[in-house]
């Protein structure tokens, strides 16, 4: 167990540093999208091409790992809709509830610490789940968000708004890119590719950073009051039953025949154990749900997840 702690200790405690540099006012709160600009639109971008052209197609296109996760996902959003979409909670909160629980921070923690644990092999699988979750996952709790006092319009048009969100998301093209670098065997120039090593290299610190920078500054602008009734519950289906979802699901397929290897399972499974995406916050702000409800769930999965994040990798090992 102190050897999993060894490895994942530096991830959270960038996390840390984040927060606490923000709640202590040393990093200004109107840097933080600046941060965030260079995150997604430069470095993270740059290191999912670098992955996704080292790694063969066969597993960046992999039916089982993509049906087994989103049929997870879709099973998760639905149950978690189910159980939530009642008093105050109405389809707009149901539905982002439902995606912080179902969308793992794969981006900014997934990708730097499941290669660090496991090594580049498991590039593959982490791609491809994050693909499937913002522009499946995503999609789908953007349509069901509409439907409070909405008709089929209104789905509608957040589903063109999702998918247009999509396209001007530098994430799923750089996947793409990388993915049809590695099926053409395409290399860089040596400059370009030196060029942009450096910019993935600098992904992972930056973006656990900014993880914490953007937990801090949601704290602090969620000056209303939340009952842990509505939030620790959607923390802890993130961090344990998604994980155990996956692990059933991987189980059942192997079961029927599908051809799923041990590592495969491993990494979708720790994948499951990631606390929720920091980035669904940005989504609830642009759609007017409860963003103290989603932010505190994103707290308490990201604090959580120093432990149970490390003991999953413990058991799954």
């Amino acid at each position: 167990m102190l050897s999993v702690f060894s490895v994942t200790f530096p991830f959270f405690a960038l996390v840390l540093c984040g927060f606490l540099a923000t709640r202590g006012k040393v990093l200004p709160l109107s840097a933080i999208s600046g941060l965030n600009t260079f995150v997604l639109y430069f470095a993270l971008p740059c290191m999912l091409y670098r992955f996704g052209a080292n790694t063969p197609i066969r597993q960046l296109l992999d039916p089982a790992v993509a049906g087994v996760y989103l049929i997870c996902g879709l099973i998760l959003v639905a149950a978690t809709i189910a159980l939530t979409r009642r008093g105050t909670i109405g389809w707009n909160d149901a539905a982002f509830g439902a995606l912080v629980v179902a969308f793992p921070n794969t981006g900014f923690m997934g990708v730097p610490l499941l290669v660090a644990l496991l090594g580049e092999q498991s590039a593959g699988p982490v791609i491809l789940t994050m693909a499937i979750d913002m522009i499946i996952t995503t999609s789908v709790c953007l349509a069901l968000s509409r439907l409070d006092g909405a008709d089929a319009h209104g789905a509608a048009t957040a589903v063109k708004n999702a998918l247009r969100g999509m396209a001007t998301n530098p994430m799923p093209w750089s996947i793409a890119l990388g993915a049809v670098a590695s099926a053409v065997g395409w290399q860089l120039p040596a400059p370009v590719d030196k060029t942009i090593v450096m910019l993935a290299e600098a992904a992972s610190p930056v973006a656990l950073f900014t993880i914490g920078a953007v937990l801090a500054r949601s704290q602090m602008n969620a000056h209303e009051h939340v009952p842990m009734a509505q939030y620790v519950p959607l923390a802890l289906a993130k961090l344990l039953v998604h994980p155990v979802l996956i692990w059933l699901a991987c189980q059942a397929a192997i079961a029927l025949g599908v051809s799923l290897s041990p590592f495969t399972v491993t990494v979708m499974v720790l994948l499951a154990a990631l606390p929720s995406a920091s980035n669904v916050a940005l989504l609830v702000e642009r759609f007017g749900a409860h963003g103290g409800r989603v932010a505190r769930v994103i707290l308490v999965s990201t604090v959580l997840a120093f432990f149970t994040f490390s003991l999953a990798v413990a058991l799954v090992s």
